[in-house]
């Protein structure tokens, strides 16, 4: 298994490690609704170093980052990041993405199960006038999410915090660590995410942890996605893979079917015009937790089913993610679930889950 440029400090801390797409990855320290707690609260810091980065560069890089990808390339500026999605030319989702703007080139971050395919992908569609560079095994990412990041980072970082809005970043340094610096996130609450070389990360690391002394938990990949199902932000391989679209998965909002031509461009009209189902917040009425695959029932039909569940730390009930048919995807249709052989009564509800995230103050 492969380890991050973090991994030696994650077993001094005592993490329960697992593998997590061939990456061994701390999952928990102290338990997971502690650290979920401490990010909704405070702080959290986690190693997202097993996400993947590619560099795009040349004077074709924007014409084919927007022929490549669902959202508009063409109308974010320097210094901002967008979030994007790739399709195959029927509609199915191949990653979902970060999308960063550099005065003189991009950069793409991409989910770690899919590196491989990411880059064979933008490889066989690239021109000769682009350059793509991996940079996934020399960059090391952390993420310092919750309501205080931003105090405690901007004690030792050398650019402004307090004026960068969400989804725009910059380059500067963190106690003389030269990082990639961008207010993005995957958690509902103010936050950044720090791109740094494999040699400055842990240095980054130790930094924020001392300026946050016991503002900042340390937290693992699991309150990562308990804090995500909050937001129902969705995740590849769970709500997103290459059997569902981007209309579908309630990301119509990042598909911009009025810009030029794009791959996968005609199958999304056909997806939008010919809508069969939705992907939908659930929330249990009885008691109960979803977990992925339980299937959702009408009249002793089954209508869809759970692609991501949990019971959720800050509201205290079950929650779930899933796709139902569109004809019971209106917000308060009452759906039935089976749990452990039991039909339970849970109802669609409006996302978010969780509404009181701090991610734009």
């Amino acid at each position: 298994m492969k380890q991050t440029p973090l991994y030696e400090k994650h077993v001094a801390l005592g993490a329960k490690l697992v593998d997590f797409a061939g990456y061994e990855m701390p999952i928990q320290y102290v338990g997971i609704n502690q650290e979920h707690m401490a990010v909704r609260l405070s702080s959290g810091l986690f190693d997202v170093s097993h996400m993947g980065e590619f560099i795009i560069s040349g004077e074709g890089a924007e014409a084919f980052l927007d022929n490549m990808t669902v959202n508009d390339v063409k109308s974010i500026q320097p210094w901002q990041a967008q979030y994007s999605a790739m399709c195959f030319e029927n509609g199915g989702i191949i990653d979902d993405l970060l999308i960063y703007r550099y005065p003189d080139h991009f950069m793409l971050v991409v989910n770690c199960a899919n590196m491989e395919k990411d880059l064979d992908w933008l490889v066989a569609h690239k021109p000769e006038n682009v350059d793509i560079m991996d940079m996934s095994d020399q960059t090391g990412l952390i993420a310092f999410q919750g309501p205080k990041s931003r105090e405690i980072l901007q004690k030792v970082a050398d650019i402004d915090l307090h004026t960068m809005d969400f989804y725009w970043f910059g380059v500067g340094n963190i106690n003389g660590h030269p990082a990639t610096i961008a207010r993005t996130g995957y958690t509902g609450e103010l936050g950044f995410e720090i791109y740094a070389d494999n040699d400055a990360i842990g240095g980054i690391w130790d930094t924020i942890l001392d300026s946050g002394e016991d503002d900042v938990d340390i937290v693992g990949l699991g309150c990562r996605d308990t804090l995500r199902i909050e937001m129902k932000y969705a995740l590849y391989g769970n709500d997103i893979d290459e059997t569902t679209n981007p209309v579908e998965a309630g990301l119509g909002w990042i598909t911009k079917l009025d810009k030029g031509d794009f791959i996968g461009k005609n199958a999304l009209v056909q997806a939008k015009e010919n809508l069969s189902r939705r992907l939908v917040c659930i929330e249990m009425i009885d008691r109960g937790i979803p977990r992925k695959g339980y299937p959702i029932i009408v009249d002793g039909e089954q209508v869809g089913a759970v692609t991501s569940g949990t019971q959720s730390p800050s509201l205290k009930r079950g929650i779930g993610i899933g796709y139902v048919e569109k004809q019971h995807a209106k917000i308060g249709t009452e759906l039935g679930m089976e749990v452990r052989n039991k039909n339970l009564k849970c109802k669609v509800v409006k996302p978010p889950f969780y509404k009181e995230g701090s991610v734009n103050t």
